[in-house]
């Protein structure tokens, strides 16, 4: 059994602003991520998407609710799932560093599974869902950034 992890990397044209910009808004993960609707359930400690912030998501598959627990301006968003799939203790730290032509994204989850010998499974479907909003991340952002600076 044990603990499971993902870990992806996607590299934005778009500077680390930019990107936490997007990263931080959760109304703008419909147009970046496999997301279709997001909510603010409870704002955070200052208000808004702050940390202590619960935030909503709907994906054709599932709801989601996870809360903000970590936030480095330009640097890293991290939140912990509270619910939607049956994994226990799921954390993701979202960081980004300032490459020479843009940023390196790395979005890295660890999870449990409730059920023994499903790991393995939600790992892959997760594997995928955190690939798609990665790369999704790291294109809208550069697009925009792209369009910004023309």
């Amino acid at each position: 059994m044990g603990r499971h992890e993902i870990d992806v990397r996607a590299h934005s044209t778009a500077p680390p602003a930019v990107v936490y910009a997007l990263l931080t808004d959760g109304a703008s993960w419909p147009h970046w991520s496999p997301m279709v609707t997001f909510g603010l359930e409870q704002p955070g400690d200052g208000g808004g998407e702050e940390v202590g912030a619960i935030r909503v998501f709907r994906s054709r598959w599932a709801v989601s609710r996870e809360r903000v627990v970590e936030l480095r301006p330009d640097r890293r968003l991290s939140y912990t799932l509270l619910s939607g799939i049956p994994v226990r203790d799921y954390r993701a730290d979202v960081d980004l560093e300032q490459s020479d032509d843009g940023t390196t994204i790395r979005w890295h989850s660890t999870f449990d599974a409730k059920v023994p010998g499903t790991g393995w499974f939600y790992r892959r479907i997760l594997g995928g869902f955190v690939r798609a909003c990665a790369q999704g991340l790291a294109d809208h952002a550069g697009a925009l950034h792209k369009s910004a600076s023309a």
